[in-house]
């Protein structure tokens, strides 16, 4: 798996794909960081910063992973890599491992980002949040990494592989929008959404020239669609959570107060 990781991580920056996204992943988290938090003077750098950055892992994971697999498949080299004496998962693990270090690079800078917030007269408490918010950005990451990698071992095109990435990250970055559409009252969606499902279990099942995959795969489909419609919307006293919860805007408060750079 060793083996593996070096030749991953030496494939990404042999060429400019390695330098190119994480140039581009800190040139955004740049652009938030000097406008927000250091011209505004905003100590929460996990909203101010990496919170609005999030919609740019829609393009820098995708573009990151779709070449793990799919440029394997496409040059023939997935056959050395299959009859290797690494096994099939310690193939999986040591592309993954690497795609995540790749990635962790941006995170790093990220974390300076921060500690210069803190020697700007950031309290500690919102430091250890700013930290806490980067750990979660950096996990939330690595979980995407592997769905990309997931799609870029069913092609061999990596167009296909960026844009299946870029279609699963967005549908999943629009579900808390796209769940107000399950309510048990909504047949257009419960149709639409079960339309959806059919298409992607021929899809699948075409692609793997197995008719019970598809169908396994519609049925998992339906029950999660089901799932989704008969879960219950939050109640109206629920819809602030720092009203429902004042333990949370106390701590919220405390750990982002009102911001004084210190002058000394």
């Amino acid at each position: 798996m060793l083996a593996i990781f070096k030749r991953e991580l030496r494939s990404c920056f042999h060429g400019m794909i390695g330098a190119v996204l994480t140039a581009f992943m800190l040139a955004a988290t740049a652009i938030y960081f000097v406008a927000l938090n250091l011209g505004y003077g905003l100590p929460d750098f996990g909203y101010y910063t990496l919170y609005r950055t999030i919609f740019v892992l829609l393009l820098y994971i995708p573009v990151l992973t779709m070449r793990s697999f799919a440029e394997e498949r496409h040059s023939r080299t997935d056959q050395l890599l299959l009859t290797s004496p690494v096994s099939v998962g310690g193939i999986v693990l040591g592309k993954y491992f690497a795609l995540c270090v790749i990635f962790a690079l941006p995170c790093l800078v990220d974390a300076g980002m921060i500690l210069v917030l803190k020697a700007l007269g950031a309290t500690g408490t919102s430091t250890l949040a700013n930290f806490s918010a980067l750990l979660c950005y950096y996990l939330m990451g690595c979980t995407a990494i592997s769905i990309g990698v997931f799609l870029s071992s069913l092609t061999e095109n990596q167009i296909i592989a960026a844009v299946s990435g870029v279609a699963a990250l967005l549908l999943a970055y629009m579900m808390p929008s796209l769940r107000t559409m399950f309510t048990t009252g909504s047949a257009v969606a419960l149709a639409l959404f079960t339309a959806i499902a059919a298409v992607l279990s021929v899809v699948a099942g075409l692609r793997s020239k197995s008719f019970t995959l598809g169908c396994l795969s519609f049925a998992g489909c339906c029950v999660a669609l089901t799932a989704l419609f008969l879960l219950k919307r939050p109640s109206a006293r629920c819809s602030a959570p720092c009203a429902c919860l004042p333990p949370l805007k106390n701590l919220s408060t405390a750990a982002f107060p009102s911001p004084r750079w210190s002058t000394t």
